[in-house]
Parts: structure tokens; C-alpha cells; sequence
């Protein structure tokens, strides 16, 4: 145990420099910032979850201490407590029949890893902004400086510029008139740029809450596989194709919808929870095509077929794989049904 300890405090130390890294602001150091968790998880998939709480600790303190507080705090819970709390239940396992252990089940694991990515962003945006309209005007300016650039590009149209000031050339201004205005000919008092920097802020949390969780997905597959090279993971490599989430994800899922129509944080935390189990819905459709497809002729081209698709369509095709994540939820159809059964 205390050589778990002592290996947990140096994977945290390595995950802390790699997290302290970013403040230099460089492409490298993004880099470095985005292989964080993985020290974290190694040592909790491949030693035990007390090394990864170790790492946690150590990693936080060393910020903490020597470059400061609310780094330490934001480390632990963006990514640290993530990690640690991953390995764990993935570690998880309960003695089954004829004395083989029954390992903590792949779906419910990735239900977990959406779970935790829609907290963690909730967690880090309290941390940087306590006062929700700060972190609202805060979303709101990021938003808009996103439009601008893509009005620069010519994606999105520029404002209309009204003016009724007099020109250059000394043409008069327009004077009032005493007709009243045309409702249907009455401008816009918004701008298309404008309104789609107010949505893409309401959404900024769903999207946020979509990338974690492809991250920790991914984060956790790396590290088990990275474990598994080096023969120190406890738990056989599950099959993955026929991981399925439980049906109480479709619960937490609308449940999310209905929390994101309040006010504040509670309504960022729905938000966040509707994009991370979207994301997690795309995965477990993915997974099912790949396990639908299991031997059928040209399983290759259809696997191909599908992520040039995905590559090519992008938004298109991940709302089909989130529907049919959703409908493999739902109907349950993939699931072994005990024998004997009614």
C-alpha cells in the first residue's frame, strides 16, 4: 500500500506539471495540458484507486503551493477527481458464479464518463466565475468574438449598418416622418450575428459537456491500453462493441432537459448533462453498429462507410448516432436475457 502511495504522489506530480504547463499559452503546451489525466489514470487502472487518490492529492498541493491556490482547485476538479473517480469504478468487481468476478459493466461506465465531464465543467466554471451573470457576461463575450471571426470569414452575414447621419458629400439626413412605421417592413432589432452569439452561449455548456466526455472516453481507453501493454491491468479487456448503457440513462437524460430550463448553474448543469450524454449516446450507437455488424459480408466496408460518413457529414451523422444510441437504450434489444426467464 504505501508503495501505491508513493507511485500515486509522483504520477500526480507528473499530471501537475503537465496541467501547470498551459499557462505558458503555446501549441506545445496545449499539448502537454491535454495528457493530464492520463498519469492519473494509469496508476489507478494498473497499481490501485488509493494511488490515483494520492496522485489527486499530490498533484493539487504541489499547485496549490507553488504556483497557487485556485490552480490547485481547478486541477482537482477538471481533471484529477475525474481520472481518479474513472479508474475507480472501473476497477469495480463482485464475485459471480462458479467464484469469476463480475466486473463493473462497460455501460454503465461510459454512462459515468458523461456524468462526470457535464460536473466537472460545472465544477470549473463555479471555480473561475462564482457569480453566475459573471460567468454568463463571460460566455457571452467569448461568443461573440467566435461570430466576429466567422462574419470575417464570410460564414455568418454582417450586420446591416443603419445610419442616419449625413454622408461625406453633405447629403441632408432623412427627417422624421409622421407615417407610422410598417410592422412588416420594420427592421430586425437584432442582427443574425448577434443572435447566433446569444445561442451559441446558451449551448457553449452542451458543447463543452460533448468534447469532455469524448475526451475522458478516450483518456480511460488509452490509459487501460497503455496498462494492458505493460501487463498490470486487474481487470480482462472488456468487449467493447457491446457496451450499453442502462436505461437509467434515458431518466438522467430527460431529467437534464428539464433542469436546463431553470435559472443559473442549475441551468448550466442540464445543459451540460443533455450535450455529455448526447456524446455518450453517439458512442453507444457506434458501438452497436459495430456490434450489429459482427459477422455480416463486408463488415469492413460498412465500418469504413460509416466514419468517412461521419468525417464527411460531421453534425448530420452524430444526431443519427445519438437517435440510435437512444433507440438501442430504449429497446434493450442487445442485452443477454437470463434463461428461464418470463
Amino acid at each position: 500500500m504505501t508503495k501505491d502511495i508513493s507511485v500515486g504522489a509522483g504520477a500526480g506530480l507528473v499530471a501537475a506539471l503537465l496541467f501547470g504547463v498551459l499557462l505558458k499559452a503555446t501549441t506545445l503546451a496545449i499539448l502537454l495540458y491535454l495528457l493530464a489525466p492520463l498519469p492519473i489514470l494509469i496508476v489507478g487502472l494498473g497499481w490501485s484507486h488509493r494511488a490515483a487518490l494520492a496522485a489527486v492529492v499530490a498533484g493539487a498541493l504541489a499547485l496549490a503551493l507553488f504556483v497557487s491556490p485556485p490552480l490547485g482547485l481547478a486541477f482537482a476538479a477538471y481533471l484529477a477527481v475525474p481520472a481518479w473517480w474513472l479508474a475507480y469504478l472501473a476497477l469495480l468487481g463482485r464475485p459471480g458464479a462458479e467464484d469469476a468476478i463480475e466486473w463493473y459493466p462497460t455501460g454503465r461506465l461510459l454512462a459515468w464518463v458523461a456524468a462526470t465531464a457535464a460536473l466537472a465543467f460545472v465544477a470549473i466554471a463555479v471555480i473561475a466565475s462564482p457569480d453566475y451573470d459573471t460567468f454568463r457576461s463571460q460566455l457571452s463575450a467569448m461568443s461573440r468574438r467566435v461570430v466576429q471571426v466567422q462574419v470575417q470569414r464570410g460564414r455568418i452575414p454582417a450586420p446591416a449598418q443603419t445610419e442616419n447621419k449625413a454622408d461625406s458629400a453633405g447629403t441632408a439626413a432623412p427627417q422624421p416622418s409622421d407615417e407610422a412605421p410598417d410592422p412588416e417592413t420594420k427592421s430586425e432589432p437584432n442582427d443574425l450575428a448577434g443572435e447566433v452569439a446569444d445561442a451559441l452561449a446558451t449551448v457553449a455548456p452542451g458543447l463543452a459537456g460533448q468534447g469532455l466526455t469524448v475526451l475522458f472516453t478516450f483518456y480511460l481507453w488509452a490509459a487501460a491500453r497503455i496498462v494492458q501493454i505493460s501487463g498490470r491491468l486487474l481487470r480482462p479487456w472488456p468487449d467493447l462493441p457491446s457496451t450499453m448503457m442502462p436505461r437509467t440513462a434515458l431518466l438522467v437524460f430527460a431529467a437534464a432537459l428539464a433542469l436546463a430550463m431553470l435559472p443559473g448553474y442549475a441551468g448550466v448543469l442540464g445543459i451540460a448533462l443533455i450535450g455529455a450524454f448526447s456524446a455518450a449516446f453517439a458512442l453507444q450507437g457506434l458501438a452497436a453498429f459495430h456490434d450489429r455488424s459482427r459477422g455480416r459480408p463486408g463488415r469492413f466496408a460498412l465500418l469504413a462507410g460509416l466514419y468517412v460518413l461521419l468525417f464527411l457529414t460531421q453534425g448530420v451523422a452524430m444526431l443519427a448516432l445519438i437517435l440510435f444510441g437512444i433507440a438501442d437504450t430504449a429497446l434493450d434489444r442487445r442485452r443477454p436475457r437470463a434463461r428461464g426467464g418470463a
